[in-house]
């Protein structure tokens, strides 16, 4: 979803970027939402330049087998968040099966 709509304001001349987490995500009273999944994609956004898309280890990792390339962008302390994370660049082009 993130490639697909960086791809399709990119014409507009909106260059837009992303980070992509994947945990559990708390629905607060107010509707809004939060926590540490929220927290950990917004702090991957960060280190995305215009026009990209990154994602976590826990992505790539929930990915394997499923076709997908990944380019690794380095590691990098988020703040907020312990420890070093692993941020990586997913490919609109799938890699081939087995």
């Amino acid at each position: 979803c993130a490639l697909a709509l960086v791809s399709a304001v990119e014409g507009l001349g909106i260059r837009l970027r992303a980070g992509v987490h994947i945990g559990e995500v708390e629905v607060r009273e107010d509707g809004r939402v939060g926590g540490m999944a929220v927290h950990i994609g917004a702090r991957v956004a960060e280190r995305a330049g215009a026009g990209e898309v990154l994602v976590s280890r826990t992505v790539r990792d929930v990915l394997i087998g499923a076709g997908w390339k990944f380019k690794d962008r380095g590691v990098h302390s988020l703040k907020g968040v312990p420890s070093r994370w692993p941020v990586y660049i997913p490919s609109s082009e799938r890699a081939s099966q087995p």
